[in-house]
């Protein structure tokens, strides 16, 4: 998910989807130290995106 389309999101709909992705991160990071997993880059991208996401949830609220 690029910048941009997090920016277009509203404040709602960006709590959901950060709900989802701490989910996603956690299941990828348990997958890994069971069983390492092809890509562990994954893991990175998974980590960034959700700081992304709190980074513009914290933007928007200061904005209000």
């Amino acid at each position: 998910m690029k910048n941009s389309e997090i920016k277009g999101l509203t404040l709602d709909e960006l709590k959901g989807r950060l709900v989802t992705e701490v989910e996603n991160y956690q299941k990828l990071k348990f997958a890994h130290d069971i069983t390492p997993i092809e890509n562990p880059s994954k893991i990175k991208q998974a980590r960034k995106l959700v700081a992304r996401i709190k980074t513009e949830i914290r933007a928007k609220e200061l904005a209000n």
